[in-house]
């Protein structure tokens, strides 16, 4: 019988060009991890970062599947090292899979490693508890609950709307569990909140300017549901642009101001620029025609696929084609029933929308599929996509990029296998270290 280690180490031998540890890394977001309790966190408190569910639930089960992973918080993210693959520094998001083949423990020796199918291949080093979490704000909230950050301390997360309007079977996009992750935690008396008010989110980020003396939190995003009539008497340029309106004005320059809104009118994007955002991402979440109406119904009902692409090309001419880089969700190509059944159709439907994007120097990224359980798609998919489509899509990707001439996207930090810091894709990791890139 094939095992995962004979999958993964085809895959490496088939495509030499992707890096070993992007192979891993893929499979990991795709399929998860497993935790041992010795190496589960001990609440706020302790001295690993702890898994902040920034805004989806990114796990293979609801949190009362998840058994002591639900009660003792797994890290927001691990680095891989060395093992039998001599890994370079690779830093992965966690996904949490009881099932998973790859499984992470503490030796006798204390050193946390993952396993592939019960063999050791990789130390593993988990993100230590940074100073900024072990303060709260005045009314006693903490920062990890309004301003966690990720990629390694890299990007401060501000989910300001945690639910979204897009709402129930015939609006909520197919891959999606924003909403029910918003009940999950409420149901489990977690501090979960549900819009973020403004002065909370300046008070969390000064804790973190001030206590953050590496430097190391460059970039801050804004993102959060879909507004599709108003909160809090405001549209969703207006909602989400008051936020980097404020952060600017406290904070002039201090990060990269990124927006993840849907395409919106040219006039909206302008308030959005006005208001101090330098990078915009309006998802187009999948290429191809027919599974973008049948996977993102809210998406096509009020805006519709055409007008969203041309709404992100007119938002390059407002901040630059290199600022406009709007995300795809990699594998959903090959959901069933409906998706792509090879992975040639899959990867040549996704090359076309790179290409679509790349040719006018939009730079789009994505974030590899993880196929949460209570989401449509998730529960007829609980693989997810193949591994071969994800370790094609980064050959693909990188070629398509090159043939338009385009550099590493800004805000993403460094790129290359060893360097990289982007958590929910290997994209980064496969770019060239040496490659140009914006901070």
């Amino acid at each position: 019988m094939r095992t995962r280690t004979d999958l993964v180490e085809d895959l490496m031998g088939r495509f030499p060009h992707v890096p070993r540890e992007a192979v891993l890394k893929e499979d990991l977001l795709r399929g998860g991890m497993a935790f041992d309790e010795s190496v589960l966190t001990d609440g706020d408190d302790g001295e690993v970062k702890p898994k902040s569910y920034f805004i989806f639930s990114f796990d293979h089960r609801t949190l009362p599947e998840l058994g002591a992973a639900a009660l003792r918080r797994p890290p927001e993210e691990v680095v891989l090292t060395g093992g039998p693959y001599d890994l370079r520094r690779t830093v992965v998001s966690v996904r949490v899979n009881p099932d998973s083949p790859y499984r992470v423990m503490a030796g006798e020796d204390g050193v946390a490693r993952l396993h592939l199918d019960g063999r050791p291949i990789a130390d593993v080093g988990l993100p230590p508890m940074p100073d900024y979490y072990r303060h709260t704000l005045t009314n006693g909230k903490s920062v990890m609950e309004v301003a966690p950050t990720i990629q390694w301390g890299y990007l401060i997360y501000l989910t300001v709307f945690r639910v979204c309007q897009y709402f129930g079977a015939k609006e909520e996009c197919q891959y999606c569990d924003i909403n029910h992750n918003w009940r999950q935690h409420k149901a489990a008396g977690r501090p979960y909140t549900g819009v973020k008010p403004v002065d909370e989110v300046l008070e969390a980020l000064e804790i973190i300017d001030r206590y953050d003396t590496t430097g190391t939190s460059h970039a801050y995003t804004l993102t959060g549901g879909s507004v599709t009539s108003k909160v809090d008497g405001l549209a969703e340029a207006d909602f989400y642009g008051r936020y980097a309106k404020a952060i600017e004005e406290r904070f002039p320059g201090r990060w990269i101001g990124k927006v993840v809104a849907q395409a919106l009118p040219r006039a909206d994007v302008q308030r959005f620029h006005d208001y101090g955002v330098r990078i915009y991402h309006p998802n187009y979440e999948v290429w191809d025609k027919r599974l973008f109406e049948l996977y993102c119904p809210g998406k096509e009902r009020y805006v519709g696929r055409e007008e969203w692409h041309r709404r992100i090309l007119d938002s390059a001419e407002v901040f630059g084609p290199r600022n406009v880089i709007p995300n795809f969700v990699a594998g959903i190509e090959m959901a069933e029933p409906f998706g792509f059944t090879t992975v040639d159709e899959a990867i040549a439907s996704t090359a076309e929308g790179l290409q679509y994007f790349m040719s006018c120097g939009i730079l789009p990224r994505f974030t590899t599929w993880c196929p949460e359980p209570t989401t449509p798609l998730g529960r007829t998919n609980p693989q997810g996509a193949p591994l071969e489509y994800h370790i094609r899509l980064l050959e693909t990707y990188r070629a398509t990029m090159e043939a338009n001439g385009l550099s590493t996207p800004p805000g993403y930090g460094p790129p290359g296998a060893g360097n990289a810091v982007f958590s929910v894709s290997s994209f980064m990791d496969t770019l060239p270290a040496d490659a140009p890139v914006s901070a």
